[in-house]
């Protein structure tokens, strides 16, 4: 066994492993100086890095939404979207590279950047800004949000509230060139769509019309009136057929007076009188038999003109014709009355047919005009009722962008401008040196901890025992000369200037890279809600 392992066992005060308190003391006089060292070091590296940081100088502008001023009974607004959709839509908009490009350059941001790239700039402008919205319950689960509040975090106070106040112009002003843009391109559309419906409506009007022109009568409307006129056709048809009987009749009358008022002047020849009694004939058949009295007779009277007629005669004189007698002239006169009517009745006849034949094919053509039609009046009805909707709704889209244009709509008004603050928003140095202070503390204890679990040497007689059964002889207290003495204190002050030469260090250090760097500050201030 070294001399190494047994020093300390005549120390009265060294208890066993697990005497809790007095081992605590026991590890704290071994392992002080290197709890202190690794407690000192971060512990100075965090308050230098603490109070090395720059200011931090936040601003906010409070921004109303302002609802429609006109009653949305009398004025539908054409710009429906949600407003947090909206604003997140601006916010993009305001956001982008090139309008925070211009800012930075025309306010003169982040000097410490204009070594890098323009994107770095842009994207610490942006973690920069926040943009908080204030809502209310409506309930329901619903909530409207009426105001919003937007900040902006630098280190000058007063360029900090003249960006924050910009950037709220921003939004106004992007908020009423949206607005004002969706309404007259809403407008404009609506216009364009209204056109061609209208297009489409005239062309349709056009090919019903001439749909009406070119099947006029076979319609579907108008098959109730082919109906009755084919019925009225026809009854005046049969109407008319009775007429021409009754014609005939009267003429066969009127030429039988004739016959026989020529018989009576004596003007009638055998051939006249024998066409005279066939037609009798033909008209006595008609309505009785062969066997009727009148039928005889004027048969035995037409066969003995026949006999009469086919004996040759001697060759006559031609008799002078006799003056016509009254009845003669009135029976001819009759005659050529009724021929005339008869003529007539016969006209209206064909007239009749032929108007009978175009209802009824008008009425053939019916069922297939119909369909022709169904198929046209829906196409007609259908855009009819797009161009109306079209219309009214292009009427309260110029109604809406006209309330845009003359700002009537939903506005953003700054209720509360941003000013200068006087005292720094971040970072929070209480905070950060209480951190600093417990994260110190937690690595010398850890520092302590880890170096006892290392070590494998006991450090008192009682440690030794509780490790082994063999009994312990003898003591050997530790044997210090003057030149260990004088070594010893030579290390301690070595390692003492070391230490220092090394804090001093940390300490430069942590400054150098706290200071002006208020990247660094921002990451060590925690902030939500960024836009």
């Amino acid at each position: 066994m070294t001399a190494d392992t047994l020093r300390g066992l005549d120390d009265p005060e060294s208890t066993p492993r697990g005497a809790g308190l007095d081992r605590v003391q026991a590890v704290w006089r071994r392992r002080k100086w290197l709890g202190i060292v690794i407690c000192i070091l971060p512990l100075a590296a965090g308050a230098a890095l603490t109070m090395g940081l720059p200011d931090l100088y936040e601003s906010t502008a409070l921004v109303l939404v302002e609802r429609q001023q006109v009653p949305e009974a009398f004025v539908r607004s054409t710009v429906t979207s949600e407003l947090e959709i909206r604003l997140h839509t601006l916010s993009q908009e305001i956001l982008s590279r090139s309008r925070l490009e211009s800012l930075i350059t025309r306010v003169g941001l982040y000097r410490d950047l204009q070594n890098k790239t323009s994107d770095e700039a842009v994207a610490r402008m942006r973690r920069d800004i926040r943009v908080d919205l204030k809502s209310i319950d409506m309930g329901n689960g619903r909530s409207a949000t009426t105001a919003f509040a937007l900040s902006y975090r630098g280190a000058d106070p007063q360029t900090v509230a003249v960006v924050t106040n910009t950037l709220a112009s921003f939004y106004i002003e992007e908020n009423l060139r949206a607005r004002e843009r969706q309404a007259t391109g809403t407008a404009e559309f609506l216009r364009v769509q209204l056109v061609d419906a209208k297009k489409r409506l005239d062309e349709q009007e056009a090919r019903n019309s001439e749909m009406q022109r070119r099947y006029l009568g076979e319609l579907p409307q108008q098959m109730q009136s082919n109906l009755m006129g084919l019925e009225s056709m026809n009854t005046q048809l049969r109407m008319n057929n009775e007429n021409i009987v009754r014609l005939a009749e009267r003429r066969d009358q009127f030429a039988a007076q004739l016959e026989l008022a020529k018989t009576e002047s004596g003007e009638e020849s055998d051939e006249q009188r024998l066409a005279r009694l066939k037609r009798e004939l033909g008209v006595l058949r008609i309505r009785y038999t062969d066997l009727w009295p009148d039928i005889i007779r004027i048969k035995d009277e037409i066969a003995r003109l026949e006999k009469s007629l086919g004996e040759p005669r001697p060759k006559a004189e031609p008799k002078k014709p006799l003056p016509l007698t009254p009845q003669v002239l009135r029976a001819q006169e009759q005659l050529a009355q009724t021929e005339t009517e008869l003529k007539f009745a016969k006209a209206n006849e064909q007239r009749l047919k032929r108007s009978i034949e175009q209802y009824q094919s008008h009425l053939d053509n019916a069922p297939k005009r119909e369909q022709e039609y169904l198929q046209a009046t829906r196409d007609y009805q259908s855009t009819k009722e797009l161009y109306n909707s079209l219309t009214k709704r292009y009427e309260e889209a110029q109604l809406g962008e006209s309330m845009e244009q003359r700002q009537k709509g939903e506005q953003f008004r700054i209720l509360d401008s941003a000013v200068p603050s006087s005292t720094p928003a971040a970072p929070r140095r209480d905070r950060l040196l209480l951190a600093t202070v417990g994260l110190s503390l937690a690595l010398g204890a850890g520092a302590i901890l880890l170096a006892e679990l290392l070590d494998t040497s006991f450090h008192s007689a009682a440690e030794l025992r509780a490790y082994t059964t063999v009994p312990l002889l003898v003591n050997i207290p530790r044997i210090v000369t003057e030149s260990d003495a004088r070594r010893r204190r030579w290390r301690f002050r070595f390692a003492a200037v070391g230490v220092v030469v090394g804090l001093l260090l940390v300490v430069g250090l942590a400054y150098f890279i706290a200071h002006g760097n208020e990247q660094l500050a921002q990451l060590l201030s925690s902030r939500g809600g960024r836009a």
